[in-house]
C-alpha cells in the first residue's frame, strides 16, 4: 500500500490508483483498483476460506457490539475511537477456540473463555492501573446478578493520579451481560443463545469525592434488575473504573481525559 506525501490531496480513483483515509491513521493512502466482484466473493469457491473468515468476522463483531450495548451509557467518556476494533479482536481469538464446529460457523464462547476478556482497558492510552492505585475488594453474588467493589478509606493524593485542574473524582461499578454468539445454519447469521440476557447491565457511581482530604469507605453495589435467571451460556462482565471532575461554583464538570475503566473481572 502507498502513502501519499504530496500537496496534492484526493480521493477516489484516478489512472487505476485508488485512493483513500483509513479511521483512525493520519494521511492519505493509496492502493490498485479493481479486485474480484461481489458475487465472485459469494459464489466462487476460490473464495470459500474468505466466505468462512468473513462469517467468523461478522459473528465477532456482533459478540463485541453486544459489550458496547450493555455499557452504552457510559462508554464513551472512558473509550478511545478503536475500542471497537480491540473488543472484536478479542472475540475474535475467542471464536478461534471453538474446536466443535467448522470454519466460518464456530461459536463465539464467551462463557468457555472468560480470561481473555478480563483486565482490558476501555483506552489503550489510559490504564487504570496507572491512575487508581488505592486497595480495593471486587465480588459477585452466587446468583451473579450483582457486584460489590468496596474501596477502604484511602488518600487519593498518594494513590490517585488525577490529571492536572481536578478537584473531585468518582468511581464507577459496572455490571453487564454478555451471551455465547452461535451461528444459525437457517438464517446465515451469528445470534445469541440467550437474547434475553444479552447486554443486561447495571451500573452504580460513588458520590463526588475530594482529591485533596481522605476518602471514606466506598462501597457499590449494582444489580441486574427482575432479578434474571443466569444461564451457563452468559457471562458477567465486571467494569471498574474512575472519573475526574473539576468543582466550579456548585457545578461538577466532566474531565475529557485522564478517565479510565477496565474490565476488572469475568463471572
Amino acid at each position: 500500500m502507498a502513502r501519499q506525501k504530496g500537496l496534492v490531496k484526493y480521493s477516489g480513483t484516478m489512472g487505476g490508483v485508488r485512493h483513500f483515509k483509513i479511521k483512525g491513521l493520519t494521511g492519505d493512502f493509496a492502493g490498485m483498483a479493481g479486485g474480484p466482484t461481489d458475487s465472485q466473493i459469494k459464489n466462487d469457491a476460490v473464495f470459500k476460506r474468505t466466505r468462512e473468515n468473513m462469517s467468523e468476522f461478522g459473528g465477532s463483531a456482533i459478540a463485541a457490539k453486544s459489550v458496547r450495548v450493555g455499557l452504552a451509557q457510559i462508554i464513551k467518556q472512558y473509550s478511545d475511537s478503536r475500542l471497537t476494533g480491540r473488543l472484536t479482536k478479542v472475540m475474535k481469538e475467542i471464536n478461534k477456540e471453538d474446536t466443535g464446529n467448522p470454519r466460518g460457523e464456530r461459536s463465539v464462547l464467551v462463557s468457555a473463555n472468560q480470561s481473555m476478556l478480563a483486565g482490558l482497558n476501555f483506552d489503550v492510552n489510559t490504564s487504570l492501573a496507572g491512575i487508581f492505585n488505592a486497595p480495593y475488594d471486587l465480588s459477585n453474588a452466587p446468583t451473579r446478578d450483582s457486584s460489590t467493589f468496596k474501596v477502604p478509606a484511602f488518600e487519593p493524593t498518594s494513590l490517585i493520579n488525577a490529571p492536572s485542574g481536578a478537584t473531585h473524582f468518582r468511581l464507577m461499578n459496572a455490571i453487564t451481560v454478555v451471551s455465547d454468539f452461535v451461528f444459525n445454519v437457517s438464517t446465515g447469521k451469528y445470534e445469541p443463545t440467550d437474547p434475553t440476557l444479552s447486554a443486561m447491565s447495571a451500573i452504580e457511581f460513588s458520590h463526588y469525592t475530594d482529591l485533596s482530604t481522605t476518602t471514606p469507605l466506598i462501597v457499590m453495589n449494582p444489580t441486574l434488575a427482575g432479578p434474571p435467571t443466569m444461564t451457563g451460556s452468559v457471562s458477567v462482565l465486571n467494569c471498574i473504573g474512575i472519573e475526574f471532575y473539576q468543582l466550579v461554583g456548585s457545578n461538577y464538570y466532566l474531565f475529557a481525559q485522564s478517565n479510565a475503566m477496565r474490565i476488572d473481572t469475568v463471572f
